[in-house]
């Protein structure tokens, strides 16, 4: 008996000294909660809520049962190559199955295969305030139909096209689409590795969506840090970052974002807008992230959003621009249909 008690008590006490060992996470020389590595936010959860879903955390079925609802171009696993898309086929006719706008075979998308895992619960949306898991537009229907107009103009060739910067600034390959380099970094459907390089001042996240990367200095206070903002004529891509510690969390504040960014990204953002994000390591193996968007030319109040980043192998090269004969026949095509008229 004194020895099965024994025995139990050395299995509790393994168990307890794992458990410790894996939330105590790693720190930098200088003492700070060490972010450098490569990290993956790759989920099938999108920033708002599925209709008709009430609910934040989900079981693994309920998620399943979301995603397949949704419909649409998923990850194939099943995929082989009488699968692609022939080449020298040519266009598609009207009404055929390939008809239609599709960038990719399924093979190449790597979205995940469930949702966001976020401190061990499946999240049915980032949004986690307002709890509806909705952005709290002021005028949401202007915002859908702007949406729904973009896409229709994309897909049926009626978007402006007199020259290159006409296009839209993710097919000029300027910067990843749906919002990955932040501010309010989001997955996409493929893509969704970065790498993190922290030292003493600065943090510089490299976005493999679409080659973008993000240098946040890093100051000892709040109110240095803010006082360091660029003037507000400056609009960079991806915003003005600056940062600070909060304890073990790192803040960083974006204001600035480029109208043109903020009109096209996954969520609208104004250059006077203002994203609060938080990155914490939670263990080895989790950084939990969170984003606050104050901004009241769009919004009623402000809003947050949740997900985490997990570990990868490696980022991947996304030669964006190099690959980027798309946009050379787009403007082709624009001038055929221009000598035509």
């Amino acid at each position: 008996m004194l020895n099965r008690l024994i025995h139990v008590s050395m299995l509790a006490l393994i168990g307890s000294v794992a458990l410790a060992a894996e939330a105590q996470v790693q720190r930098t020389p200088w003492g700070t909660p060490e972010f450098s590595g490569v990290w993956s936010n790759a989920s099938l959860t999108q920033l708002t809520r599925d209709r008709g879903v009430d609910k934040l955390v989900v079981t693994e079925d309920e998620a399943q049962e979301i995603i397949a609802a949704r419909g649409g171009l998923r990850a194939d696993k099943t995929w082989n190559k009488a699968q692609y898309s022939n080449p020298e086929a040519g266009a598609p006719e009207k009404g055929d199955d390939d008809f239609g706008v599709k960038g990719y075979d399924s093979f190449w998308l790597a979205s995940g295969d469930t949702f966001a895992r976020v401190k061990g619960e499946l999240r049915s949306s980032y949004i986690v305030d307002p709890p509806s898991g909705q952005a709290p537009y002021i005028d949401p229907v202007k915002v859908q139909k702007e949406q729904r107009q973009r896409a229709s103009d994309y897909a049926l060739g009626n978007a402006d096209y007199d020259g290159p910067e006409a296009t839209t600034i993710a097919e000029r390959c300027l910067i990843g689409f749906s919002n990955t380099g932040g501010p309010g970094m989001l997955s996409a459907g493929y893509n969704n590795n970065y790498q993190f390089v922290q030292t003493q001042d600065h943090l510089m996240i490299l976005v493999e969506m679409a080659h973008d990367a993000r240098i946040i200095p890093i100051f000892d206070t709040a109110q240095r840090a803010r006082a360091s903002h660029k003037p507000a004529a400056i609009t960079p891509w991806l915003g003005d970052s600056v940062a600070w510690w909060e304890g073990d969390t790192l803040v960083a504040e974006t204001t600035g974002v480029n109208e043109k960014q903020g009109s096209v990204s996954a969520f609208r953002i104004s250059p006077t807008g203002k994203v609060t994000e938080r990155f914490t390591r939670l263990n080895n193996t989790e950084v939990f992230y969170e984003f606050i968007v104050d901004d009241p030319v769009y919004y009623t109040k402000p809003w947050k959003a949740e997900l985490s980043f997990h570990p990868q192998s490696r980022v991947y090269e996304y030669a964006c621009h190099e690959g980027n004969y798309g946009l050379e026949g787009i403007l082709l095509g624009a001038r055929l249909n221009e000598r035509k008229k």
